[in-house]
């Protein structure tokens, strides 16, 4: 009976007449998480029937498959839902019946969903539709001969965020064949839009332009010097359709002034990379799908005002052209900034292809790479190379306290790094030399290139170093007759005194094995390498081949691993095996068997980081204090301390990662900060982009290149207006912030950096707070340069959650992040880190940052006090329970922390140790007086005394004191003597001022 109601009903509706309907926003009316997004608003007469209420409900929905989607009525004057409806439901319409009430007004909802309100991943979850009428009321439906229409009023988005219209309300399927028919000659069709208008749908075409045509004309309005962009969006009807590509010609005024076709591209086919490099993306698309062409045109500030003709020509393989006339009026305005204050007119399109701060200019404080003869100089460091391109020596210059820089080297590696062919026999074979040559010295960048042979093949290395200690390695081997071998591998001999450690490869950071096994597991693991080094010496290795492409990180390195080797994993037959032999750990990176046909190339590349970066700025840690929240500034400023970090998701930086929409206010809040005497840094990386940002749309136009590949899924913005292949991201309900994963190393990176420069100059941030980042050190130097310009501090501070997990591919933040490190200022590391069951070794190597040159914080369960000043940490308030640093603050200013010698307790000839060597301690010592800091990490509560070398500590100790200053929650005020029990609770310790008269 149901079906035989419905289709009596579907016939009739189809008859009536379809009113066009109006759209409108709300303002966030409704609870969006229960009733959905969107709404019908229906009215009726005074005299209505009162049996029953038809609808004809013209929707155009752009989701697929509406008809297996609930739909929920509601009486608009009390909010009560109406049980007796029924409906006939498809993307295009929907033909309602309904019992009404006394009211005169309704709503519709439709896509109603359920989420988990307090989830930061959530997935809405759309209801199924449900039969709510009752046999009764159905009855009669049937036996009426009298229905009225109800009238819609409009169709209501919850609010202009989660409008459809107008390029989100779908063209039927008739009025596609009525156009399709227009043109039988065209395999695809050409829309022109206008950039107020981006083009969303991927699968449909807009009503929009069906009413307006394919049009070969396009009219626009800019202003001189203005970054302008319009669209071209093309639709292949009949077939699917390859590399499309947009052509542009002169345009021309009639006084005959022009604007050369050199200032225009399309961003879908040409562009530079983040690294600087141009290139060109070939476009396909598929039939009914419709592609967005962005345009670009940097219109030169001395174009004379004016109206300018000329065209646009769309082609693609095998097809005729379809030129697009392109009328662009210029007025006699002059905009200095390109528009960019104004991105809602994608004015910002441009700063996908800049190559601001690229240049490899040296960044403070490091210093200008010195070549003489085979060996380069650079800050603290020292790499001599061999004849084979290769380093025979890595020298560090940094005392073991890490606090100055000294003449006595400490060798990384005793000799030479080098590959070594075990061929078939077993016979092990060290490739022949053809001499080292110089191809490029700057003060930021020395270049290299060697050749090597063997019989039959053939390896030529090009091999980089930068100033920071990163050193590049392209390793090119080539069959010249065909062969089969047992083995190549790569023999990094390190020095046993500055191997002290290791951190990867399946291990956490410890004292490093005398043996040690690692293969291949790209699918689960994201490992190519580790860092092997003691506090001041240390080398982090990688490698790779020519078709690495970082992976994803912070939960989401599943679904984009890393890429195995050609080369190195050789159907994991590759592997890293550890062993040490006198004087010298061997690291031999082995390939295995394999055979090579004449001609074939293999890419054994790899990368080398040189550690430590500079020495640890202990002055910085003791005056620069946090404060991890937004909050009124006379707060902030009464807790001591200095620097405010905006997270987003607040008022003044609300969308992730895209701090562009209350720049006002974030302005506001800084510049009152600045006259109070704090700093201001905002939250603003890369790893997802939030949904509002104004250029959402022509990143999507771009396939997977900004936005990684995925299933869909996700809060209810993005299954609505994005639908599927995406990686729902970081979701904040408060402000309904749904982001989106980004696809790894891309153009964003350089919007990215002339974001982070127009925040600089703009707005007066003074530096940046990473949450995890998923660039690589390219995108990083040129964030520290823009940041730093003019004499802006520049501060920037990485926090990482452990990756230390299955959905993180088992890596360790600090060796995932090493390559960043030279350009940061402080870590805090982190999230989910364990400080009370990790050992010393841990803190120190995945923690503290000082093996590298920086200084931490600590954050999960506001850390370990005890514990993390042997490290000079503390937490950072208010972040997180029980983070308040304050008590520890007191003793640093009480004690004078600044200009003190920071002596850690790997140091050997500390002053002031422990009987116990599972209770630690740190001192940091100025004339006459010392403060030592005192860890344990004994099973349990023991009981120690002090070993002090009072004169190495420059103190008389018949003069000297030994107290304990009371700091809340830490420790109580007490006195102690030389040589005097002091008990130590498990996991905790004490500060203990040793002072002189």
């Amino acid at each position: 009976m149901k079906n035989l109601l419905l289709a009596c009903f579907i016939g009739f509706c189809r008859a009536s007449f379809a009113q066009e309907i109006k759209y409108t926003a709300a303002n966030n009316d409704w609870d969006a998480d229960s009733l959905g997004n969107q709404r019908v608003v229906l009215s009726i007469g005074d005299k209505a029937n009162k049996l029953a209420i038809a609808a004809n409900i013209d929707w155009r929905r752009s989701d697929e498959h509406a008809e297996n989607k609930q739909v929920i009525l509601v009486d608009a004057s009390t909010n009560q839902r109406i049980l007796n409806v029924t409906a006939s439901i498809t993307r295009e319409n929907c033909s309602l019946r309904f019992e009404p009430t006394a009211s005169r007004k309704y709503y519709l909802y439709y896509l109603p969903y359920k989420i988990d309100r307090k989830s930061n991943y959530p997935n809405a979850r759309y209801l199924k539709p449900e039969v709510t009428a009752g046999k009764g009321w159905l009855d009669a439906l049937l036996k009426t001969s009298s229905i009225d229409f109800a009238h819609v009023d409009c169709i209501e988005s919850i609010n202009q965020m989660n409008g459809f219209y107008p390029m989100e309300v779908i063209a039927k399927a008739s009025e596609v064949k009525v156009l399709e028919r227009k043109y039988p000659s065209k395999k695809y069709l050409v829309f022109p839009e206008d950039r107020l208008h981006p083009i969303k749908m991927k699968h449909d075409l807009p009503q929009r332009w069906i009413l307006s045509g394919a049009k070969n004309v396009f009219h626009g309005e800019a202003a001189k010097g203005e970054n302008y962009a319009y669209q071209l969006g093309v639709y292949p009807g009949s077939q699917d359709i390859k590399d499309v590509k947009v052509s542009f010609s002169d345009l021309k005024s009639k006084s005959g002034k022009s604007i050369s076709s050199k200032v225009m591209l399309c961003i879908n086919t040409n562009g530079t990379s983040y690294k600087g490099y141009p290139f060109t993306k070939q476009v396909d698309v598929a039939k009914g799908d419709v592609q967005a062409m962005w345009c670009l045109v940097d219109v030169p500030k001395g174009t004379a005002a004016g109206v300018y003709e000329g065209f646009a020509t769309v082609t693609a393989r095998g097809l005729a052209a379809s030129p697009v006339k392109i009328v662009l009026k210029v007025d006699a305005s002059t905009l200095k900034d390109g528009g960019i204050n104004e991105p809602v007119k994608q004015t910002r399109l441009t700063w996908l292809n800049s190559t601001m701060a690229q240049q490899n200019e040296v960044i403070k404080p490091y210093t200008p790479l010195v070549v003489n003869g085979q060996s380069i100089a650079l800050l603290g460091r020292k790499v001599i190379l061999d004849n084979t391109g290769f380093p025979k020596n890595i020298e560090t210059f940094f005392t073991p306290e890490m606090t100055e820089m000294t003449d006595r080297p400490k060798e990384v590696i005793n000799q030479s790094i080098s590959f070594m062919l075990e061929k078939s026999d077993g016979t092990k074979v060290l490739w022949k030399p053809n001499g080292l040559k110089f191809t490029n010295k700057t003060p930021g960048t020395v270049l290299w290139e060697a050749q090597n042979t063997l019989p039959g093949l053939r390896m030529d290395v090009t091999g980089s170093i930068e100033f920071d200690g990163f050193v590049a390695y392209t390793v090119k081997v080539t069959a010249l007759q065909d062969m089969s071998f047992n083995d190549l591998r790569l023999h990094i001999p390190f020095n046993n005194k500055a191997a002290k450690y290791m951190m990867g490869l399946n291990l956490k950071g410890e004292k490093r094995p005398s043996a040690y096994e690692w293969k291949w597991d790209v699918i689960h693991k994201n490992q190519d390498g580790a860092w092997i080094g003691d506090v001041n010496a240390g080398l982090q290795y990688s490698l790779r081949d020519e078709h690495y492409v970082r992976p994803l990180n912070t939960n989401f390195y599943l679904q984009k691993p890393l890429l195995l080797p050609t080369s190195w994993g050789n159907d994991n037959k590759g592997g890293i095996r550890i062993t040490e032999n006198d004087s010298t750990v061997w690291v031999n990176n082995y390939s295995g068997a394999r055979t090579m046909k004449k001609g074939e190339v293999l890419y054994y590349n790899f990368n080398l980081l040189i550690t430590p970066f500079h020495p640890i700025n202990t002055d910085f840690q003791w005056a620069t204090r946090f404060y991890h929240k937004y909050n009124n500034l006379d707060t902030i400023k009464v807790t001591g301390a200095t620097v405010v970090n905006i997270h987003h998701g607040t008022p003044i930086n609300p969308y992730i990662n895209y701090p562009f929409i209350a720049h006002d206010a974030m302005k506001a809040y800084i510049d009152e900060a600045h006259q109070k005497g704090l700093k201001v840094k905002i939250y603003n990386t890369i790893r997802e982009l939030s949904n509002s940002a104004y250029e959402t749309y022509p990143l999507r136009s771009l396939g997977h290149e900004i936005y990684s590949a995925g299933k869909g899924a996700g809060y209810s913005w993005l299954q609505e207006h994005l639908g599927d292949d995406c990686i729902a991201a970081w979701y904040v309900p408060e402000v309904k912030d749904a982001a989106i994963i980004n696809s790894g190393m891309n153009r964003w990176h350089n919007y990215y950096v002339e974001g982070m420069n127009w925040l600089v100059q703009n707005v007066g941030i003074d530096g940046i707070y990473l949450d995890d980042v998923a660039f690589d050190r390219v995108t990083m130097k040129r964030v520290k340069r823009v940041l730093t310009r003019d004499g802006h501090p520049g501060i920037i501070d990485l926090h990482s959650a452990n990756q230390y997990n299955k959905n993180d591919g088992f890596n360790n933040s600090a060796n995932l992040y090493l390559e960043h490190f030279p350009y940061l200022n402080r870590l805090w590391f982190g999230e989910y880190f364990d400080y009370e069951k990790n050992s010393p070794d841990f803190f120190l190597t995945e923690v503290s940052g000082i093996p590298y040159g920086l200084m931490g914080e600590m954050l999960q369960g506001g850390g370990n006090p005890w514990r993390g000043m042997v490290y000079g940490m503390t937490n950072r308030m208010p972040w997180s329970d029980n983070a308040d640093p304050r008590p520890i603050w007191k003793v640093w200013d009480d004690f004078g922390m600044q200009g003190t010698k920071m002596i850690g307790y790997w140091v050997e000839s500390n002053p002031v140790k422990t009987n116990n060597p599972e209770v630690l301690a740190t001192i940091y010592k100025k004339n006459k007086s010392a403060l030592v800091s005192i860890a344990s990490w004994a099973a349990d509560d023991t009981t120690i005394h002090l070993q002090i070398d009072w004169k190495a500590l420059g103190i008389d100790p018949a003069k000297a004191t030994i107290t304990a200053p009371e700091a809340k929650n830490f420790q109580p005020a007490a006195n102690f003597k030389d040589g005097e029990d002091i008990k130590v609770e498990k996991g905790k310790g004490w500060m203990l001022i040793i002072k002189e008269g």
